[in-house]
């Protein structure tokens, strides 16, 4: 491990240890001010400010400022110099606080290995200032502006820690060395981008970045119509924070199965979880809930792992047999996720399940419209809002929710297909039922539902045997189907599910 230190006066601060000296004698420092110390000095002489410092060192926990005032004060007095507040560490009055007297970029900030760093077990990124390709020096308000939308965007991703404009768009118009850079910020990912205006188009392209390894995790381009500024950059901001959220989820579990099992904090327990909720299917249930269980005895407020419990147990409710417990347990977790929530994927994932389970129409679209408002672009937000529309007879709604959550994300659509092939099964559409129904089970072929809603449109266009191959296949995945068990959770009106039934009835699924 490099040994990354920062000098000032007659104190050694070295970063990779988290240990501070005094003419190489320890000095004893509580775990929060050695925490505002390393950002301080990683910033390298750069303003740090109170929000950024409050939202990494108290990480969701509610404190007063003071809170922060009073570590301040005692680290001001404990580093006391000949500078002229008579410390190291000054006040920028309206911005945060920096270390003065210290050398540009002091240190290169801590490795994955720093089980220390203030950042070390969070999911974190810096968006980077865009560069502006286009002939016009004009449009690098454009870039700075999208770039702007989307730290504010992404900052709505309750799981994920943003790194603030300031700190970001201090490498404006610097070579970009990815490490570097994530190391001085200290955080895991950065988004990079490029816009290209040329006559009434824009193009903007963006990639997604480990900054630990340098390797590219996702990139898009997207091209639009330069008719209403505005508009298009909150249009391209929300398609790229609709893009890269599950990019990023779905890295956080690929990281989280790499560390070791005896590290796990609440956050790993609910990333470890992820992959059997997945499943949708009670036998993955089963693996999930012990952690998600352990999750909330670390966190009992945690909303995410409340939803991801609710989730499970409506998977045991719907795929095991109908426990009325499950039921229950399923209702309770959803609305323990609902309460003081500003997670827009928790409020969500509790809106379907009490849809699901409780039936409660009202609160459930409450929820999704309480998640939509947090974060426009939430693809669980609009594919649950728009499964639950399809079911409910408003198709088109279902259908325009579905699509935008398809544009959003194309790689994260596995609601919004399911809403898709219910939506055209309605308005007898059957092709198009059935080619959504594939694109389902394309996204998750151990998931009974998609296979049923295939069995159905197959039968209705009258392709039979490929509809009973269909139905054997949802048999095999789940023994417990049936029209008459599935009707519990989304047999809510009877002329949007019937039809559906009677098309699974005939390809061999029994009441």
């Amino acid at each position: 491990m490099d040994q990354e230190q920062v000098n000032f006066g007659q104190f050694r601060l070295d970063i990779a240890q988290r240990k501070l000296f005094r003419d190489d004698r320890p000095v004893k420092l509580g775990g929060r001010a050695l925490d505002i110390l390393c950002m301080l000095a990683s910033a390298g002489g750069a303003i740090v400010s109170k929000d950024e410092i409050m939202e990494k060192v108290w990480q969701g926990v509610i404190v007063e400022e003071n809170n922060l005032q009073v570590h301040i004060s005692a680290l001001r007095k404990l580093l006391a110099s000949g500078a002229d507040d008579g410390s190291y560490l000054v006040t920028v009055p309206g911005r945060g606080y920096r270390l003065i007297g210290l050398p540009a970029a002091a240190f290169a900030g801590p490795t994955d290995a720093d089980a220390g760093s203030v950042l070390a077990s969070a999911a974190s990124i810096a968006v980077l200032p865009f560069q502006n390709m286009s002939d016009d020096p004009e449009q690098e308000y454009f870039a700075d502006g999208m770039v702007e939308d989307i730290i504010t965007g992404l900052s709505r991703i309750r799981w994920l820690m943003i790194i603030a404009r300031n700190s970001s768009f201090a490498f404006k118009g610097q070579p970009v060395d990815v490490k570097q850079i994530g190391r001085q910020l200290e955080v895991r990912y950065l988004l990079q981008g490029s816009v290209r205006k040329a006559a009434t188009r824009v193009r903007v392209s963006v990639q997604l970045i480990d900054a630990r390894t340098g390797g590219h995790l996702w990139a898009e381009r997207f091209d639009r119509a330069f008719d209403d500024i505005f508009a298009l950059q909150d249009d391209i901001a929300m398609s790229v924070i609709g893009a890269i959220e599950p990019s990023l989820r779905n890295s956080e579990v690929e990281r989280v199965k790499r560390n070791r099992p005896g590290s796990l904090d609440a956050y790993d327990l609910v990333l470890r979880a992820l992959p059997f909720v997945d499943k949708r299917m009670s036998d993955g249930a089963a693996q999930a809930i012990p952690l998600l269980e352990k999750a909330i005895e670390l966190e009992p407020n945690y909303p995410v792992a409340h939803a991801l419990l609710a989730q499970c147990f409506h998977f045991r409710f719907s795929r095991g047999g109908l426990s009325e417990r499950d039921r229950a347990l399923s209702i309770h977790h959803a609305r323990a996720a609902m309460v003081g929530s500003d997670d827009a994927t928790a409020l969500a994932i509790a809106g379907i399940v009490i849809w699901f389970d409780e039936h409660d129409s009202a609160t459930a679209f409450k929820l999704f419209d309480r998640a939509l408002a947090i974060s426009p672009s939430n693809v669980t937000a609009l594919g649950n809002s728009a499964f639950a529309l399809a079911w409910m007879g408003e198709q088109q709604s279902a259908i325009e929710r579905a699509e935008r959550a398809i544009r959003l994300s194309p790689f994260d659509t596995l609601n919004s297909h399911l809403a898709l092939s219910v939506a055209y099964f309605h308005l007898q559409q059957y092709d198009n039922a059935r080619d959504s129904a594939r694109q389902a089970v394309a996204s998750n072929p151990t998931f009974s539902v998609p296979h049923a809603l295939l069995a159905a449109a197959l039968s209705r266009l009258g392709q039979i045997d490929q509809a009973k191959a269909e139905a054997k296949i949802v048999l095999q995945l789940d023994p417990t189907f049936s029209t008459a068990a599935w009707s519990v959770t989304v047999g809510l009106v009877p002329a949007v599910y019937v039809p559906i039934a009677t098309a699974l009835n005939n390809a061999g699924i029994l009441d």
